[in-house]
């Protein structure tokens, strides 16, 4: 198979050079087939876009995000880059105080006259059990308000502190919804709350 795959490309060369008058006896790796004058490299394949040469990586960088208030901390490229960004930062962050938080209960939880494996057990126990804890509850938050965010600025055409804020309501209502009316309501406010200050210190920042 290999060799009539070779025998095939061979063919398909020869043809090319041929063509151009090309000697291939001077031809000894690839850069040397591309570069030599008078190859018409296009003939292999209309699609392959040889012409342009050996590319490993041909990237272009597209176009920041021009929506109205949509400038961040870090230039953004439009929803899909704020969503990774956003849900990434936001879980660390929360992995990061939950496992405080856990250390800290752990050290208060420490058994009287306990051995050192078994004091750095309940520590590890503990911060093992609230930093992930945290950080997924973080990430779906994140996620969502992002989601939310990014919809409801696409159908405004402009990103601003009042569209942060309701879309931190309604994350928040979404995240408790399986509590109760007064769960919803609470964590409605929370998260609008922190979404309107965060917005709201971005913009100070930017300016």
């Amino acid at each position: 198979m290999a060799s009539m795959l070779s025998d095939n490309g061979s063919e398909t060369f020869d043809r090319v050079s041929n063509h151009n008058e090309i000697d291939t006896s001077k031809l000894t790796n690839i850069a040397s087939i591309l570069t030599t004058p008078g190859f018409d490299s296009s003939r292999l394949h209309p699609l392959a876009g040889l012409e342009k040469g050996v590319e490993y990586m041909d990237l272009e960088d597209e176009q920041l995000s021009t929506m109205e208030g949509s400038q961040g901390l870090i230039p953004s490229r439009g929803w899909s880059d704020d969503l990774c960004y956003g849900t990434g930062a936001v879980y660390l962050l929360g992995l990061g105080i939950g496992g405080f938080s856990g250390f800290i209960q752990g050290v208060k939880a420490i058994p009287p006259n306990a051995s050192g494996r078994l004091q750095l057990n309940t520590i590890l126990n503990s911060v093992t059990k609230r930093g992930p804890f945290m950080g997924n509850s973080a990430g779906i938050l994140a996620l969502g308000y992002n989601i939310i965010n990014s919809s409801i600025d696409g159908f405004r055409g402009k990103h601003d502190v009042a569209g942060s804020v309701i879309a931190g309501g309604l994350t928040g209502a979404l995240f408790r919804s399986s509590r109760g009316p007064k769960q919803m309501a609470y964590a409605s406010g929370i998260v609008a709350g922190v979404a309107g200050l965060w917005s709201g210190m971005k913009d100070k920042i930017l300016e």
